[in-house]
């Protein structure tokens, strides 16, 4: 691919730098940067702000790991969530997407991912001791895997399965209103909704 032509080094460097964002092309990012150039420069300055806030002043919840402005998390420190029933998400993205469905009312567990030995991710990279933790010394009556509907996915959560099968808490799973291989956050809140409410006994399927 022949070298791009910017008649500014400082244009070009911002053309390059947002390029590096996923799914962002050098195209995109010269339109982008275009804006920006015929915006307001207060614009400017309050979207570089929120940039340097974000990576400076995000911590993760000590308790589920999302993303949060404390210690604790919004959803965690709810008194009126159910404390004893736990998500398990891959990441933030699938917790907003069920959030969003208004259907659930208990807490998560944010994985940071999922096991994937083609990309070097093992169990040992994710929060899954961290999970087993929370069940261990919480009150916790069930654990519901949202993960994934992939292989790795399901070998996340039989991996957790494992784990945990011998406490007396019960373990299920979103039932398989979402298509195979899709994430949870493409999926539309009806159905991810229904899938939630529908739930089965994630020991039942394995024994299948």
């Amino acid at each position: 691919m022949p070298d791009l032509y910017f008649p500014s080094k400082v244009f070009e460097h911002a053309v390059f730098s947002i390029a590096k964002l996923p799914g962002i092309g050098n195209k995109t990012a010269t339109r982008l940067v275009m804006h920006i150039l015929k915006q307001d420069p207060a614009y400017a300055n309050a979207l570089g702000e929120a940039i340097i806030n974000l990576r400076q002043n995000i911590t993760y919840c000590t308790s589920c790991y999302t993303i949060s402005d404390s210690d604790i998390c919004e959803i965690c420190a709810n008194p009126i969530r159910d404390k004893s029933l736990i998500c398990v998400v891959e990441n933030l993205q699938d917790m907003l997407a069920i959030e969003n469905t208004s259907q659930y009312r208990g807490v998560y567990h944010v994985l940071g991912g999922i096991i994937s030995p083609m990309e070097g991710i093992s169990a040992e990279d994710l929060t899954i001791d961290l999970l087993l933790n929370r069940v261990k010394h919480d009150s916790v009556s069930e654990i519901i895997f949202a993960l994934p509907v992939t292989i790795e996915g399901d070998t996340t959560s039989y991996y957790i399965y494992k784990k945990l099968k011998d406490y007396s808490i019960t373990i299920s799973m979103i039932s398989r209103g979402v298509s195979v291989g899709n994430d949870l956050e493409y999926a539309d809140e009806a159905t991810l909704a229904r899938s939630i409410q529908d739930r089965v006994s994630y020991s039942g399927i394995h024994s299948k």
